[in-house]
């Protein structure tokens, strides 16, 4: 029970740095977009892919950390977890150094002799990867104190943390407004000064609440090798993600230029707001998936994946389905200007989301288990298919609009591939799981929306206003919520949701 009220007071902290993040980066982003325009807007979205594409290895090891850091306090060694601190800040420092060296080789390449940028913004685009690529050497030094803050589950000092970014994002708009310098070169600059700020933040903090992560240089060979030799196997699965996002970013630029990946960072935008409510959520049971994992509950560690599954599902489908219905009229309120290929961009990516926050709780379980190896090139295999399959359909002249559609099918492949990889790790029943789980889901999900359809043509106008929006969106949380409460719970869940709910109200 402890922990459960440590997950939900966490989720809560969550939430609250959700909220405020969501709302300064939609707005901020519709100034930023009208303050570029759409080509200066979809170019440093592109030069900053590059370096991004390179981030696969932080990554890797930035879920390491956490892994080892948690394993460690369930140990409830000290000692330990201060040592894992310090050799993976040596791992980070190392990868800084990988980081810069493959981006000013290939990545300068890349962006000088292969990307579609109009002639007279390349030296613009070039200055703005020198400071996107310092912009991300400072995330990767950043890395391992984020990675104290989830282990040690201090979600109201993350919160915190982010009340501090918000301002800083302000900030910049007002900025960017204010001077008549070059707004492209100045957008990177002042991005670059806030990564600093943040950097200094998360390490002075860390330091005053956190005794582990005080750094001192610790030279053990045996810990360095399980953290690369973990984390190498990780890069797999996350290089091909990189891939797979960043990559194709890359590919639709070459053969339809910046004007689509303006298009593309609109949707992202709008996925990184609304998927946002799923990772906080997902978030907070990490660190406890590990832990029980880590003590032999492997009960406890089963009920906590599923649930973190199912429920994540649903957080994200209530809040995406009225998207989905009311794209058009919510991208141009929103920005005003919309880029070519926003609206079907924006909802393909929702769509492919759902499947992600299904499957999301799945590789914290094997990151547990240790047993990564056939796991991360399995999941690579699968996602670097995205690269051939998006050049081989722009080749053939299809609608970019089939680039995305290709990748909602291979993530559901690789939701069925992780679900099954769980299995051998974790030992459940496959079928009870499908039956009480994801059965569950399916019906909920069409219901509703079969439901939301006729109840479209029912109350709804043909010309979108405001209002008509929100009284559908209203009624749709109000459906949904109502079918996930009949349908999509199990007896066990709606005991506990309703003795809670009875507990509070009075």
């Amino acid at each position: 029970m402890s922990e459960n009220k440590k997950i939900a007071r966490n989720t809560l902290f969550l939430y609250i740095r959700m909220f405020l993040t969501m709302g300064v980066s939609l707005f901020t982003s519709r100034i930023v977009l009208n303050t570029l325009g759409i080509e200066d807007f979809g170019t440093y979205n592109l030069v900053a892919a590059i370096v991004v594409m390179f981030s696969f290895i932080n990554n890797a090891m930035l879920g390491t950390t956490q892994r080892f850091l948690n394993y460690e306090m369930a140990k409830n060694s000290n000692g330990a977890v201060h040592k894992v601190f310090c050799v993976s800040m040596n791992v980070h420092l190392l990868i800084m150094l990988i980081i810069v060296f493959l981006s000013e080789t290939i990545g300068l390449w890349f962006l000088n002799f292969k990307l579609n940028i109009p002639i007279e913004r390349m030296q613009a685009a070039n200055i703005v990867y020198q400071f996107s690529l310092l912009t991300f050497c400072f995330s990767v030094l950043k890395a391992p104190y984020n990675a104290s803050v989830i282990a040690y589950e201090k979600m109201s000092f993350y919160a915190g943390i982010s009340i501090v970014e918000v301002v800083l994002k302000a900030l910049i708009v007002y900025l960017l407004l204010l001077f008549a310098f070059d707004k492209l070169i100045l957008y990177a600059i002042l991005v670059f000064a806030v990564s600093i700020l943040l950097f200094l933040a998360y390490r002075y903090f860390c330091r005053q609440l956190f005794p582990a992560c005080h750094y001192r240089y610790v030279k053990d060979r045996k810990l360095f090798k399980e953290l690369v030799g973990f984390s190498s196997w990780s890069m797999f699965g996350n290089l091909a993600l990189m891939g797979s996002s960043q990559g194709v970013f890359m590919i639709l630029n070459v053969f339809l230029g910046v004007t689509i990946n303006a298009a593309m960072a609109i949707a992202t935008q709008v996925n990184l707001a609304v998927f946002s409510f799923v990772s906080n959520f997902q978030l907070a049971f990490n660190p406890q998936i590990i832990k029980t994992f880590a003590s032999g509950d492997l009960k406890a560690h089963q009920k906590l994946v599923f649930q973190a599954s199912k429920f994540s599902y649903y957080l994200l489908f209530i809040l995406v389905l009225p998207i989905l219905f009311n794209t058009t009229y919510i991208l141009q309120l929103w920005l005003k200007i919309v880029p070519e290929y926003a609206i079907p961009f924006t909802q393909l990516i929702l769509i492919f989301s759902l499947i992600d926050a299904l499957a999301g709780p799945f590789w914290v379980s094997m990151y547990a288990t240790g047993e990564i190896k056939k796991y991360q090139i399995g999941v690579a295999l699968i996602l670097f298919l995205n690269l051939p399959i998006a050049y081989l359909l722009l080749k053939q002249g299809f609608s970019p609009i089939y680039v995305i559609v290709g990748k909602i099918i291979l993530n559901f492949i690789l939701f069925l591939f992780r679900l099954l990889m769980i299995q051998k790790h974790i030992k459940f029943s496959l079928i009870k799981v499908i039956k009480d789980v994801y059965l569950q889901v399916i019906f909920v999900s069409t219901v509703s929306i079969l439901s939301l359809f006729y109840i479209k043509k029912l109350v709804v106008l043909e010309a979108f206003n405001f209002t008509d929006v929100a009284v559908f969106t209203g009624i749709s949380v109000l459906v949904i919520g109502s079918y996930i409460g009949v349908f999509g719970l199990s007896k066990e869940e709606k005991i506990k949701i309703y003795s809670l709910l009875k507990k509070k109200i009075k």
